[in-house]
């Protein structure tokens, strides 16, 4: 039997799904019982920042207990996990005591504190190695924060260190880096996906409790659904980007990596304030605080996705799809019916089309981007950009310079823009009847290493799934799906959930929902 779907529409609406089932039981009234095996799956919250958070203020621990926790848990495991490629315990310990200091003192130092981050090293932290994968800037030390480490720093959270990348955030498996390899902690013979995969992977090693990772078409959400943790991409605008080293300006995103949805909500709140939006399209905007629309467990209604509504992409769930993946898919919308949403299946024929004109449209800005890196302004002057640059940062560089090239830039460059309009349209108009859309994270479970070094063309296919979400800038969270198993191992599956464009407050509600109601399921 072969290891793809080959599901038609048809079949996959009548049968797989059986949708009209399925809404009989949403719109029948369920026993008591029968309730509370659907919904209540979770005894309790899932959020482990707001756990630790009461028992720092109950005294029950210290900044410095958990910070020791965590940075023997690295020392452990990182040798074989290579998730961090550089660390800052002597500032972290520091910091720690100073957060310990403040809370027996009967102040509150903010919403993290405490928290231990990583942060991926595409992002600027101040007088730490911040080097975006690369050799050329090995010796890059930025003598200021970016915006949103800023903020979290403002909160309480504690800086680890930085968490390993595809080099520029090039590349889908965290094999790039010209520092080290990252491994998957479900399958160390597996890639994390990338290219923010030293993030996820901390997160699920639990070397961290929530990291920061950039985002340009996937990167945050591939590596959320192969290491099982919660990724979310903000709408295109809503964060600050100052201090994020750029790939493509126009998708580049950057957001958390997190155990639960409700800690990406924390998060997501406290990197969205006003004073951090210098560059930002929503600067005058207030913030939202986005954990504080999330319902509690034992308040949530009988079916609380009652009243809304779904839609699966069919685009992704047809050939060329792990089977395995698109049962994920279907237990999920069958979840979502039985907590009151309707789910439809519906075609975005423009779908096919996002995955070449993003990588057209990424390698030309990419292309553009690098050049600051001349070994003059950046990297050492004695060396040069083909011994320093990678060979995927080179490969990427060389198409983005042909299709802005004279005579090329029409039949490329223009084109995909116009295939970027063209889904935008498709999506949003989507997105103007459901709440979500319904898609997976990636074709397949995480594969294995070296898997797809030898060939770009396939690497980039893994890709298909999230870069229609960039080329939108709509906001999109993966959350977990299940558990496959692949030869002897089981491996997580994430799902994806599309939402309207600033529309992370709803967007989040329903994942949190989601994830509540199918906790045991999933995990």
């Amino acid at each position: 039997m072969s290891s793809t779907a080959a599901v038609l529409p048809c079949q996959l609406s009548a049968q797989v799904l059986g949708r009209d089932h399925l809404r009989g039981v949403a719109k029948n009234r369920l026993k008591p019982r029968q309730v509370q095996r659907h919904v209540f799956r979770c005894s309790g919250g899932l959020s482990v920042i707001r756990k630790v958070g009461d028992r720092l203020r109950q005294g029950d621990t210290t900044a410095q207990e958990i910070l020791s926790m965590h940075l023997e848990k690295i020392l452990v495991t990182d040798q074989a996990i290579g998730s961090f490629v550089s660390h800052q315990i002597d500032a972290a310990l520091l910091e720690a005591k100073q957060i310990d200091k403040q809370l027996s003192a009967g102040l509150d130092p903010g919403p993290l504190a405490g928290i231990p981050f990583g942060i991926k090293d595409n992002i600027c932290v101040s007088k730490v190695p911040s080097t975006a994968g690369s050799r050329i800037l090995e010796t890059h030390y930025p003598p200021f924060d970016s915006h949103v480490v800023s903020a979290l720093k403002a909160s309480g959270a504690i800086i680890l260190g930085k968490t390993n990348l595809d080099e520029f955030g090039m590349g889908s498996t965290t094999e790039n880096s010209a520092f080290r390899v990252t491994r998957n902690p479900w399958d160390r013979r597996r890639v994390p996906g990338g290219s923010s995969g030293g993030s996820a992977a901390a997160v699920a090693q639990h070397q961290c409790i929530a990291a920061l990772g950039s985002d340009t078409g996937g990167s945050i959400r591939q590596p959320a659904s192969f290491c099982g943790v919660v990724g979310l991409k903000p709408t295109f605008g809503l964060l600050s980007r100052h201090g994020l080293m750029s790939y493509a300006s126009s998708f580049d995103c950057i957001g958390p990596v997190t155990s639960s949805v409700e800690d990406a909500a924390i998060v997501l709140s406290v990197m969205s304030t006003p004073a951090q939006q210098i560059d930002s399209t929503m600067q005058m905007a207030l913030s939202s605080l986005y954990h504080e629309h999330l319902p509690d467990i034992e308040r949530m209604r009988t079916w609380p996705l009652l009243g809304r509504r779904f839609a699966i992409v069919k685009e992704t769930i047809g050939p060329g799809v792990d089977i395995s993946v698109v049962d994920c898919i279907v237990t999920a919308a069958r979840d979502i019916e039985k907590l009151g949403g309707v789910v439809d299946v519906i075609s975005c024929p423009s779908f096919h089309l996002g995955l070449p004109a993003y990588y057209i449209l990424a390698v030309s800005e990419a292309s553009s981007n690098l050049a600051r890196y001349d070994n003059i302004r950046f990297g050492a002057a004695d060396s040069s950009r083909s011994e320093d640059f990678g060979d995927e940062v080179k490969r990427r560089i060389l198409m983005g310079s042909y299709a802005l090239s004279a005579g090329h830039s029409d039949s490329y460059y223009k084109r995909a823009q116009e295939v970027r309009s063209m889904v935008e349209v498709d999506l949003t108009t989507k997105l103007k009847t459901y709440d979500a859309l319904l898609t997976p994270a990636a074709p397949t479970p995480a594969y294995r290493a070296n898997e797809k070094t030898e060939d770009p063309l396939a690497m980039f296919s893994g890709d298909m799934m999230t870069v229609n979400v960039n080329l939108c800038g709509l906001p999109a969270i993966v959350v977990r799906g299940g558990k496959v198993l692949v030869e002897d191992k089981l491996l997580p599956v994430g799902v994806q959930l599309i939402g309207r464009p600033f529309g992370e407050a709803t967007l989040l509600e329903i994942a949190h929902i989601f994830e509540l109601c199918t906790w045991n399921n999933t995990n």
